[in-house]
């Protein structure tokens, strides 16, 4: 298991390097100005790409039946779906990877409104065979994420 944070909510962080001076955090709070959502899109582009570089790599390297990317589940995206509003819900949330098997890919999934990114997390536990766990204010697993334990894609 590994965590790696591009760059957390709260994080004032400039880009200088993509001509993004002003930092991450005070242009989150847009307020629909054109000129901020234009370098948070610059923002998200960059993090977007270091992804796409990240996730290239781990399917460059052969693992027993398949590549690192098939066996890992790779989570990206935000705690706030609106840096400008702090909102915790509609986050934008992509996961790569097949978890050794046990995710279907290819699709978007929309949960509603108010179902907790905690269900994610005990989905992905789920994954790894650590059942019957309570994680925050989960209220369970996202039964549209992922084939059952042992299950494969031909199944």
């Amino acid at each position: 298991m590994c965590t790696f944070v591009f760059a957390n909510e709260g994080s004032n962080r400039s880009y200088p390097f993509i001509n993004v001076r002003d930092g991450h955090h005070s242009i989150s709070h847009h307020g629909h100005d054109p000129v901020k959502l234009a370098k948070i899109q610059d923002i998200n582009k960059f993090h977007a790409t270091q992804l796409a570089y990240l996730l290239t790599r781990l399917k460059s390297v052969k693992e027993g039946d398949g590549t690192l990317l098939d066996h890992s589940m790779i989570v990206y995206g935000s705690g706030n779906g609106d840096g400008d509003r702090h909102n915790h819900d509609d986050l934008p949330i992509l996961l790569a990877g097949r978890g050794c098997g046990t995710i279907r890919q290819g699709r978007s999934i929309q949960y509603g409104k108010e179902t907790p990114i905690n269900n994610l997390w005990v989905s992905l536990l789920n994954r790894m065979d650590i059942r019957d766990v309570q994680f925050g204010d989960s209220t369970g697993e996202l039964k549209k994420l992922a084939l059952r334990l042992g299950d494969t894609l031909a199944s």
